[in-house]
């Protein structure tokens, strides 16, 4: 028997799925024709599934999964409900299997939507099969185990979700005169998109997009799957800096779930956020740097002559790295005994920025020479 497809089916979530799914497509549509939808209707599609889609990215996934920030606990009462109300099962589940994808990625026996199974399979097939690698297993969310809040919406889960999609659906439908139209948009059509948007960071983002930051695993950084999963796209970023609140590290990507909690942070509803140093983000850019450039250089016509370039900008990027290590280790020092002076502690951090903006320059020029390697060294000189 092959384990990935004759796995027993679950039917619960095959029915969930093809239900809503069919609904949207067939139904949702042939309501709008024959009667048509308000524009309050819409607005509660938009809003109610912002809450949901939020409760899901910064809730389920940047707090609860990886801890990236501590958050008050209205905030993460509100999380539990409308991330029950996203039909993605309880944090605990969700948590555990997320944590599960992170230290196992891509690998197909342990990884429970490893991309490298296909696009079906981590989008949504690991759901509607039995597969030994989505077995449940708590041992790595303990911590989790802890958290009333996230204890209490698992134990309450099936009545959780009636009241937040078929009883709050029915209450906004019953208060506008047309309880039909809202329960197919703020209920069905609400509930398909945010399923597929939070399915897409799994399929698609193992597939497509860009690897600036690493490639010992599929994770991609898309743009365009940022927009629409309220900044989860940057998921290269994300897989290999896990810990940092922010998956939209530059301050222009688009990455909406980490500006809500950069606000909930000065509202006084969460604090401690966790971000990676720039220094370790530039390495990790570099790095890929130099192994492009590794790669594009096999082609080059003038291979020795790029190469002694190269080694010198290798040479250059190790000797900052060392001293930034060395910088770091005293600033520890300063902070654990207090022994440095005050104007020597600003000192180490004005040399950690200049490295770090020497490491910007070095990206550049590496840049320009992976553009030039078909180029000889010294036509550049004018020699």
């Amino acid at each position: 028997m092959n384990a990935f497809t004759e796995a027993p089916r679950i039917w619960v979530t095959t029915i969930l799925f093809a239900g809503t799914a069919l609904a949207a497509l067939i139904l949702v549509p042939l309501y709008g024709v024959m009667v048509g939808y308000h524009w309050y209707q819409w607005l509660a599609f938009a809003v109610y599934g912002a809450l949901c889609g939020f409760s899901i990215t910064a809730g389920y996934h940047r707090l609860w999964s990886h801890r990236t920030y501590d958050a008050h606990w209205s905030l993460r009462l509100l999380y539990a409900l409308f991330g029950a109300a996203a039909l993605q099962n309880s944090v605990l589940i969700w948590s555990s299997d997320h944590r599960r994808h992170h230290r196992h990625v891509d690998d197909d026996g342990l990884d429970p939507y490893s991309a490298s199974r296909g696009f079906w399979f981590s989008h949504i097939g690991w759901m509607l099969r039995q597969y030994p690698s989505g077995k449940v297993d708590f041992d790595n969310v303990k911590d989790l185990q802890r958290d009333k809040i996230v204890m209490w919406q698992h134990n309450h889960y099936i009545p959780i979700t009636l009241v937040m999609n078929v009883g709050l659906t029915l209450l906004l439908g019953w208060a506008t005169g047309d309880i039909v139209g809202m329960m197919l948009l703020a209920g069905v059509l609400r509930i398909v998109v945010n399923h597929h948007t939070t399915f897409f960071i799994n399929s698609l983002a193992h597939m497509w997009g860009r690897r600036p930051y690493t490639d010992e695993n599929s994770a991609r950084d898309n743009g365009v799957l940022a927009f629409f999963t309220f900044g989860e796209g940057y998921h290269n970023y994300h897989h290999i800096f896990q810990t940092d609140y922010r998956n939209g590290v530059r301050w222009y990507q688009w990455d909406p779930t980490k500006w809500l909690i950069k606000t909930a942070s000065w509202l006084g509803l969460a604090r401690n956020l966790k971000t990676i140093p720039a220094m370790r983000v530039q390495r990790a850019m570099l790095s890929m740097q130099f192994k492009r450039a590794e790669r594009k250089l096999q082609q080059s016509n003038h291979k020795e002559s790029w190469r002694e370039l190269l080694e010198k900008e290798a040479q250059q990027f190790s000797a900052a790295l060392s001293e930034w290590k060395q910088l770091q280790s005293r600033r520890y020092e300063n902070a654990r005994e207090r022994l440095l002076a005050k104007w020597e502690t600003a000192a180490i951090r004005t040399r950690v920025k200049e490295l770090e903006y020497s490491l910007k320059m070095q990206r550049k020029r590496l840049n320009i020479m992976i553009e030039q390697f078909h180029l000889c060294p010294s036509a550049l000189s004018g020699s």
